[in-house]
């Protein structure tokens, strides 16, 4: 299955509520970072592509600096992910691979309308909240200025796109509870019965 949503929807939470029932989660986002971390041919591939300011002086990944690159050119967005996208689809295949056969397996994938995979998958979970709740939470959560919110969420699918590749959807607009629940029944739903 699928796990996407913007940002700020609540997307991180729903993946922690699914790993806690049982689920298997394999982190996209973590396995971006992991295939660029110091010392690793990623990271070499991005310095190659972009140079040393994108180092800290420690020699690890700047990804504030990376951010600000990235965020205002969407070419070099398009490099980057070119770099990243691969390694971390190999990851996620040897990952695969490890789980147990009855295991329901989420791929929590941020960018995963972006994508275009969507239909390489069972099912998708949209987690969706309205935008003006995304960007307040930015603004409350992260410390972001409401025009940062905005940039970062034009940076992605709009909330239509996400909403039509969606299988089953979960509403974020309320409380933590009414959330565990939501994610609980879908849980049971997909998960194979039990044996015996």
């Amino acid at each position: 299955m699928g796990l996407t949503g913007g940002i700020a929807s609540g997307k991180s939470v729903v993946a922690a509520v699914l790993r806690e029932l049982g689920a298997m989660v394999i982190d996209a986002d973590q396995l971006a970072r992991d295939v660029v971390a110091k010392g690793t041919p990623g990271l070499s591939a991005v310095v190659e592509e972009f140079g040393p300011r994108v180092l800290t002086a420690e020699g690890e990944l700047d990804r504030p600096a990376v951010a600000r690159i990235v965020f205002a050119d969407e070419e070099a967005r398009k490099r980057l992910e070119a770099i990243v996208h691969p390694l971390v689809f190999e990851e996620i295949q040897r990952l695969e691979a490890e789980a147990p056969q009855d295991a329901v397996v989420v791929h929590d994938i941020p960018l995963l309308a972006e994508s275009g995979r969507a239909d390489t998958f069972d099912a998708v979970l949209v987690v969706d909240a309205p935008e003006e709740l995304q960007v307040r939470r930015m603004v409350e959560h992260r410390g972001w200025t409401e025009e940062e919110a905005k940039g970062r969420m034009g940076a992605q699918a709009s909330r239509e796109q996400r909403l039509a590749i969606a299988t089953h959807v979960i509403d974020n607009s309320g409380t933590l509870d009414e959330l565990r629940r939501q994610v609980t029944a879908l849980y049971e739903e997909l998960a194979p019965p039990p044996e015996g």
